[in-house]
Formats: structure tokens, C-alpha cells, sequence
């Protein structure tokens, strides 16, 4: 037999391979150059450069000395009315059955069914020593009013769920981009390891956009939002099937397979996410059956979070919020609460105000202040930022006769803790709660606010995407300074 040339490749060349060999290796660099999707918020705890570290929730440094080392978002999923809740306003009582057409300028609704001026059916008043008036919707978290900072001059772009959502979450009304959780855990990484960094608490309903609101977009996979039920068992299939000592050597074969594959091929975000996230399941076996265990808490502690209440919704939700402590003391580094459901589609309340608003305020009030008061008790609120936000708000005039419409012109929101200035109000509105006419603020500031907390500057927290540098806030956003303590 004659000898082989062995003139042959015995692996098959990848473009990555014929690029690192082609020019002296020039085609090499320009690719890495194009790939150098990094985020400027400095470096991970060991003083390594995030680009260069293989643990993506690897804990890193933020730009400067943070107010917040964590948030709790309390997602009020379908436009509560800011006029019914954190903004009274006395000429809806004054001018109750006008045609709002006699009285203001009135822009085009979602729905376009324009009814008359709706008083609210709720009264005001003022809590706490800093007196903010507060809708009766809300008897329980008007009690921590001096911790709270509220806004009532939020706006958004868009007045149609799936857009406002995304807008809410990514900054984008877009499908596609990055959520804020994914965001912030990019940024900063996590300082719990056998947790993930973006955690969701599903309430019961998914809003309009679906888990793309919780997604990570272009930034590796590693950062998406994680969902877990609010009872056990928290995540499906987190019971080993197998025992310890074989999943380890599961988990090392894969590795070895895994690692034989990225010699071939370099690294890519998807095999990397995957390594990372079959570790951090593994982990997530003993920690997640040990989160859910409430054993060690009080009676009393779950009381004040309304475990005990008549009310089945409101139960689910004392179960969010007491979870959501839970995550941000093990390390959490953003915890997302969304809604039960009271079946009144949401916050939504194209009709029938009244009822709507009661069943979804009965069910999140006296969790969300038992969680306000309990992470204040333990020292945790000063270091977690705390934000109670919708999409958009609702009309001052009614839709139909008992209803009101989307209104993304002006809305209230409010935020507590992490270095925010407590028991006061931020903008205002007009006589009617329609426009902003002081202090508007747009969804990119709220989001640059939120980054500022935390310690990064939105402007230099970017990753290279589709030939720039992406960012939360896009080429958008101002810090409200005026919001911290």
C-alpha cells in the first residue's frame, strides 16, 4: 500500500478557524474587535476585567459608591389609575358628569370611547409626618407613606400593553431588548451563587408580551429572568432524580464534552450559558427547597404580610413579597413581583372601576407594606430599592361609564429605599391628573435613576450590538437627582 499524502484537515475548519490562520491572523483580530460585547461597569470582585471572566454573575464593581445593592420591582401589570390612587384631584369632583371636551384638551384614547369627567370613588388623605394623601385603595401602604418617594409625573410612549410593557422593561416598545433585571445583573453580577440573578415571581399572570418583558435580548443568556411560582415547589423539576454523587459525574462529563467543543470552536454565548446554567441548577437543588422553606419565620412576620388573610389573592401575594426578601437577603440581585389573578384582567379596568381596583388593591396592599416594614426591621431596606410601577395609568374621564382608558400622558409611580429620599412627591400634574406640567419623567430617566442606585452610570453601562453600543436607557435619560435622600 502506498503512503498517504496527509495532505487533509481532520477536523472540519470552522470560519472562526480559517479566520484566526487567514493573513497572519489579521482576520482574527477584526473579529474579535466586532465580538468585544462588553459592559464599561468595571470589573468583577477579583479585580479581573468582566470581559475575561468565566462566571457571569460573577459579583463586580459598580462605577461608583451604589445607594442600593438590590432591587424589588412590584410590577402592577395593566395601568393603575394614578387619579384613584396616589394623585387626588378635586376638580374631578367638581366637574363629575362634564364632558371632558368643555374642559380640557382631550387626545386620542386607546379606545377612543370618551365618556364623562369620573370622580374618584375613593377618598384621600394624608398619612405620616410628611402628610402625602393617599387613596383609601390603599390603607396599608399609606402607613409607610415617610418611606416612600412618590412620582406623579411618570409618562410613557405607548398606550397599548405589549408596547407600553416592553417600554417599561427594556426601554424599548420593541419586542427583543434586554430587561432591566437582565440589565442590572450584567452590570454588577451577583453576590448569590447558587441563585439566580434575575429572579420573577409569577403571581398567576403573564402580562401582554409574554416572558420576552423578562428576557435577556442580545445579552448572553446567563441574565434572563428566572420564574418562580410563589409556593412550592418554586422552579419544576428542581428534585435531584438521581443521587448527588452521579449528577456530579453527569455534570463533569458534560463539562469535558463541552470544553472539547469550545476548542474547536472558540467560545459562544449559548454553550457558555449553558455550562453555567446545568452548574447553577445543580446548586439550586439545595437552595431553592431551602428558600422555600418558611419554618424559621414568625407567626407574626407572616401576618404582617397577610398569610392569614380571607382573601386568597392576597395570600398569594404575602407570599411573593415575603419570597422576594428572602431572595435579596441570600444575594438576589433583582427580584420582579407580578400580580395574582383577581379576575378582573389585571389593573385593566376598561369598566366596572370600582370592583376592579378593590379585588387588585385588596390583594397587594397589605403584602406590600409588610414587606416595606420588614425589610426596614431587619436594615435591608436602606441597601434594596424598592419600585411600584405599571405601564401607564388611566384616564380622568371615564370610558363607557364606570371605566377608565389607557393614559400614558401622566401616571404615578413611587419608590422606596436604597438611598431614596422618603415622604415626599415628585412633579405634578394638571387639575385634572391629564398632562404633566412639572417635573416630567420619562422611562428612560426612571431607568437611569434606578442604574444610579445601584451604582452605575447608564451611559457607560453599554454592550456592543448590531454595530453600537446598546444601552438600557438608548441614547436617552437623565439621573433625578432630587429623588435621593
Amino acid at each position: 500500500m502506498g503512503q498517504h499524502c496527509r495532505k487533509f484537515r481532520p477536523v472540519a475548519m470552522t470560519r472562526r478557524d480559517m479566520l484566526g490562520q487567514a493573513g497572519m491572523g489579521f482576520g482574527a483580530s477584526a473579529l474579535t474587535a466586532l465580538m468585544n460585547d462588553r459592559v464599561f461597569a468595571g470589573v468583577d470582585s477579583t479585580g479581573r476585567d468582566r470581559s475575561t471572566s468565566l462566571d457571569p454573575l460573577q459579583p463586580r464593581k459598580p462605577h461608583f459608591q451604589p445607594r442600593a445593592k438590590n432591587v424589588i420591582f412590584l410590577y402592577m401589570d395593566g395601568g393603575v389609575s394614578h387619579v384613584d390612587s396616589f394623585d387626588p384631584k378635586a376638580a374631578l369632583e367638581k366637574y363629575n358628569g362634564r364632558s371632558p371636551h368643555e374642559l380640557m384638551d382631550v387626545q386620542p384614547t386607546q379606545f377612543d370611547n370618551v365618556g364623562k369627567v369620573l370622580k374618584s370613588p375613593w377618598g384621600f388623605r394624608p398619612y405620616g409626618h410628611c402628610g402625602t394623601q393617599v387613596s383609601d385603595l390603599f390603607p396599608n401602604v399609606a402607613t409607610c407613606v415617610d418611606d416612600l418617594a412618590v412620582i406623579r409625573s411618570m409618562t410613557s410612549k405607548f398606550s397599548e400593553h405589549t408596547n407600553a410593557n416592553y417600554f417599561l422593561h427594556t426601554g424599548s416598545g420593541l419586542q427583543g431588548r434586554p430587561s432591566m433585571g437582565a440589565w442590572t445583573v450584567y452590570g454588577l453580577g451577583s453576590t448569590c451563587q447558587n441563585l439566580p440573578g434575575f429572579v420573577v415571581i409569577n403571581g398567576g399572570l403573564t402580562p401582554p408580551g409574554g416572558l420576552d418583558n423578562f428576557n435577556s435580548g442580545f445579552l448572553p443568556a446567563s441574565f434572563q429572568g428566572s420564574v418562580f411560582n410563589p409556593k412550592d415547589p418554586a422552579v419544576s423539576n428542581i428534585k435531584a432524580s438521581t443521587g448527588t454523587d452521579k449528577q456530579r459525574s453527569k455534570l463533569n462529563l458534560m463539562a469535558e464534552l463541552d470544553g472539547a467543543s469550545r476548542q474547536r470552536t472558540g467560545r459562544h454565548d449559548k454553550l457558555e450559558s449553558a455550562i453555567k446554567n446545568y452548574e447553577l441548577a445543580f446548586k439550586m437543588q439545595t437552595a431553592v427547597p431551602e428558600l422555600m422553606d418558611l419554618g424559621k419565620e414568625t407567626e407574626a412576620t407572616k401576618k404582617m404580610y397577610g398569610f392569614d388573610h380571607s382573601f386568597d389573592k392576597t395570600r398569594i401575594f404575602a407570599q411573593e413579597c415575603l419570597l422576594a426578601r428572602r431572595l435579596v437577603e441570600r444575594g438576589v440581585r433583582f427580584v420582579e413581583l407580578t400580580c395574582p389573578n383577581c379576575g378582573n384582567d389585571r389593573w385593566d379596568a376598561h369598566n366596572n372601576l370600582k370592583k376592579n381596583h378593590e379585588n387588585n388593591a385588596r390583594a397587594v396592599d397589605q403584602p406590600i407594606a409588610g414587606l416595606l416594614k420588614d425589610l426596614k426591621k431587619r436594615g435591608l431596606l436602606d441597601e434594596t430599592l424598592v419600585v411600584w410601577a405599571g405601564e401607564f395609568g388611566r384616564t380622568p374621564f371615564a370610558q363607557g361609564s364606570n371605566g377608565r382608558d389607557h393614559h400614558p400622558y401622566a401616571y404615578s409611580i413611587w419608590m422606596a429605599g436604597g438611598g431614596i429620599q422618603g415622604g415626599i412627591t415628585y412633579g405634578e400634574t394638571d387639575e385634572f391628573g391629564f398632562h404633566v406640567i412639572d417635573g416630567r419623567m420619562e422611562m428612560h430617566d426612571l431607568h437611569a435613576t434606578m442604574l444610579h442606585a445601584l451604582g452605575l452610570d447608564h451611559t457607560k453601562s453599554t454592550f456592543r450590538f448590531s454595530g453600537r453600543d446598546m444601552r438600557l436607557t438608548d441614547v436617552h435619560g437623565h439621573v433625578v437627582h432630587a429623588l435621593f435622600a
